[in-house]
This record gives structure tokens, sequence and C-alpha cells, in this order.
């Protein structure tokens, strides 16, 4: 039974759960818990609050599963929710609890290895943490999650153009922070990392 439920898409699988049947929602979880606790991670830079917040929002998601129309995919919808419960997270503790060590042994998106040389992962870490939420959220769906701007826009409920200034602008202070340190900027230059990889992802925001 287990195998018939693997073949399903997920708006198939949320319909089976919408008829009674739980275990539909056990698949749905498995597929997506991952990335779910990977972007919860991001935010919040403790795993014990991650998984928090990971089992937080699929929770929410399974109580407010008939209010889901199927407009957006259903890794979108629960992505805004896990956003949103991560935000409430940081508003709860109010302090800054940001171990890079911790953060990079359980982040491991494709896009870590595109968008920066692991030498100055760290740094790009400390800079990300510091842009306005809004921002942070634009570049950590695109960048890490690599989610279209409908997508994004979906996620942050905001205009595609909005969600896709926030990616521009924070950037925008990425770029400047790199470019103002010439010894990094000149290193990563070399080995065809960090600012060769910013240069183009800005040019396809600018598109």
């Amino acid at each position: 039974m287990e195998r018939d439920l693997i073949v399903l898409t997920d708006l198939e699988l949320v319909e089976k759960v919408k008829s009674g049947d739980r275990r539909s929602f056990s698949e749905l979880v498995k597929r997506h818990q991952r990335s779910l606790l990977r972007l919860s991670l991001r935010f919040v830079k403790d795993m014990d609050v991650a998984e928090d917040v990971t089992q937080e929002a699929f929770i929410k998601a399974y109580e407010k599963l008939n209010s889901f129309e199927g407009r957006a995919s259903f890794k979108s919808w629960l992505f805004q929710i896990g956003v949103n419960t991560a935000r409430n997270k940081l508003r709860e503790f109010k302090r800054d609890t940001v171990d890079v060590e911790d953060v990079h042994l359980a982040v491991a998106a494709e896009a870590e290895h595109t968008l920066v040389h692991t030498a100055v992962a760290d740094i790009l870490q400390k800079e990300v943490d510091k842009l306005p939420m809004k921002q942070k959220t634009a570049l950590v769906l695109r960048v890490y999650e690599d989610m279209s701007f409908n997508e994004i826009a979906e996620i942050m409920e905001c205009p595609y153009d909005t969600a896709k200034a926030n990616y521009r602008h924070a950037l925008m202070k990425l770029r400047t922070t790199f470019e103002q340190q010439e010894e990094l900027k000149n290193w990563t230059e070399e080995v065809g990392g960090f600012f060769t990889e910013m240069n183009h992802k800005f040019a396809e925001a600018e598109g």
C-alpha cells in the first residue's frame, strides 16, 4: 500500500487525506520534512528549535488542510506555514542563537556549493543573518531552496515584483559588503567562486 502512495502527486495525496486517509499525510511528511527542517534552520539557527518549528508547521498544515485549494503547490503552501511559524518562534525568543558551526553541519542545499566557496560560507551566513526578514526570506527561498519568484511570492504572501525586489535588495547588500573586503574579493575571484555567481544572480534579479 505504501508503494501506491509513493507514485501519487502531492495534490493527489492531499485529496486522500481530506477523504480521511491519514497515511497519505505521513507520505507528505516524508517527502518534505528534510527541506522544511533545512528552511527552518536557516531562520532559527538552532536544531532543536528548528525541529519544533518543523513539527508545528506539519501539525498546522494537517489542521488547515481543508483550506488548501491547490492553487499553489503543496510545498509552497507548507513553506508559507513554516516561515510564519519560524517568525513566531523568533519573536518568542527575541535572542540571537546564531551558531554557524551547527548551521553548516545541518544545511546541505546544493546551492551552497554554487553560491559561495566553502571558505567564505561562514562570512556569508553572518551577513545573511543581518538582512531584514523579508529580504532574508526571499534570498533563502531563491538561493538555497531554488524556488521560483512565483513560489516565493506565494510563500511571502506578496506580489511577484515585491518578492523579486526583496531578493534584489538582499543581493545588493551582500555584494556591497563583500566588495568592501578587497582581500576576500580578490581571493574568491581567483577561485571563480562567490563573485562570479553573485554577479550572475544579480543579473537574474535585474532581468
